[in-house]
């Protein structure tokens, strides 16, 4: 017989040991989160009608393939159980009879917040506007955080805007006769080397400004260089509306955030699946989560919820267990949230597995990236669309196509923008950190060429988000393209 003091073990018959009951949550401790599905549990047998079930949650291979269901949070049961105790079938019937009955439940109001951030932002109210221009300037040098190849496969289309702002700006005469230069610096790994590398273009090349980056993650590495170095940020290409809620003045970002581009997106899906099945499949990538806890907020807001979702590594190769997991429940519509690339691979997948239903997806879709993997399968997706149409816009197309002989996407706009914006900036200003924060901020709105930019109070624009879809290989507004 055992110690009494330490009660059944996992297996063991606390009835025939003659031991107290160990708590489940207790030897839940010993094991990792449950996070695979079909594990097998094992009836442990006690008093009559006191069995329950024991979900094994030791530690095995990883699931084939690496794509796993994405992991839920633990829910209360009903009857006020916790998660990790043993549930009785007859409770487990009870409580299914319950929810099958129980109405679809109504989105409670959103709590008045104390406070926000939008009503406390701050400004820079700090020394340097008295400092004039250094002696013997012979160039103006611009930072741009970001790859500085035209063909780097996440970048290229950014690097390709931005350069072509530069020249432009140059060939008008530059800053009183002064060219004005792009100092490139980049770590493809932001998180580990990023940081070193924003700080070379501060403190090194002793840049006026900032153009980077070219996602969400990059920027937050950039804008906490920012803020100590007292540098202005403009961000082209990162929609995580979190890298503004720090609330440093020195960030500006161009694109609207997930959060703006939401609702749309919902409304599309909404029309889509008419009460039907819905399924998610997401990134891991930080800008992916940004979208998809946007996306999520706004779905649990209207008390919608996918059948299914599952979380895909941006370096996965095959993705056919997510993809044939999906197509067999037969959505009407399915939603994709993820990088360019991994979303063009996704929409590929789904349209060779039989999925005829909607495609809907985040802005990536929109990149020249996803629809150079989706190939054909690009045809009618439905996305944020964040280059608006206007005849700036295809001015910009003719240009940048006559000289990089391709059609830009909506990062190479948003990042000829940011890169005209701190030109102009510099002109109203002269070559003064503080003074050219002023200048651009005193120059919202103004139209770009992928559209408004009107910033907020924390530095966010505001533009209204519309969307579109994909008709003959090109990104076109919703409306014209059914």
């Amino acid at each position: 017989m055992g110690d009494p003091g330490r009660g059944a073990q996992p297996g063991q018959d606390p009835g025939r040991a003659g031991l107290p009951a160990a708590p489940l949550a207790r030897r839940h401790r010993r094991h990792p989160p449950l996070r695979l599905p079909g594990r097998r549990g094992r009836h442990v047998p006690g008093p009559a009608g006191e069995r329950s079930l024991e979900v094994l949650l030791a530690g095995g291979p990883r699931h084939p393939e690496g794509v796993r269901p994405a992991a839920r949070p633990p829910q209360p049961r009903r009857g006020g159980g916790q998660p990790g105790e043993a549930v009785t079938p007859g409770a487990l019937l009870l409580a299914l009879a319950l929810g099958a009955g129980a109405p679809a439940a109504t989105p409670a109001p959103a709590p008045t917040p104390f406070a926000r951030a939008e009503d406390r932002a701050v400004g820079y109210e700090g020394p340097g506007r008295e400092v004039g221009p250094p002696e013997g300037l012979a160039e103006v040098k611009l930072g741009w955080f970001g790859p500085g190849e035209p063909d780097h496969p996440e970048g290229g289309s950014s690097w390709r805007g931005a350069s072509l702002a530069l020249d432009e700006a140059n060939a008008e005469g530059g800053f009183r006769g002064l060219p004005f230069r792009l100092v490139v610096a980049w770590s493809d790994s932001p998180w580990t080397g990023g940081a070193a590398q924003a700080a070379r273009l501060v403190y090194g090349e002793e840049v006026w400004a900032i153009a980077g980056s070219i996602d969400g993650a990059a920027t937050h590495v950039v804008e906490q260089v920012a803020v100590k170095a007292r540098v202005l940020v403009v961000g082209p290409g990162g929609t995580d509306g979190s890298v503004n809620m720090a609330n440093v003045p020195w960030m500006l970002s161009l694109l609207p955030s997930d959060a703006a581009q939401a609702p749309g997106l919902v409304d599309a899906l909404a029309a889509a699946v008419l009460g039907g099945r819905f399924a998610v499949l997401s990134g891991t990538d930080h800008d992916s989560r940004a979208a998809w806890d946007a996306v999520r907020a706004e779905l649990s807001r209207r008390g919608m919820t996918p059948a299914q979702h599952f979380e895909v590594g941006p370096e996965e190769p095959r993705l056919a267990m997510p993809v044939t997991a999906v197509v067999a429940r037969r959505p009407r519509a399915v939603l994709v949230l993820a990088g360019a690339r991994t979303a063009g691979r996704l929409v590929r997948e789904l349209r060779a597995a039989g999925h005829a239903g909607g495609i809907l997806g985040g802005a990536t879709l929109g990149r020249d990236g996803f629809r150079e993997e989706a190939r054909e399968a690009a045809e009618g997706v439905v996305f944020p669309l964040l280059a608006e149409p206007s005849p700036a816009w295809g001015a910009f197309v003719e240009r940048y196509r006559k000289r990089f002989g391709r059609e830009p996407d909506y990062a190479a706009g948003s990042s000829y923008d940011a890169v005209r914006l701190l030109v102009a900036g510099v002109r109203k200003a002269g070559p003064n950190r503080p003074r050219i924060l002023d200048a651009v901020r005193s120059l919202s709105p103004l139209a770009g060429v992928a559209g408004k930019v009107a910033f907020d109070s924390l530095g966010r624009n505001e533009r209204a988000v519309g969307l579109g879809t994909i008709r003959e290989g090109r990104v076109e507004p919703l409306a014209a393209g059914r």
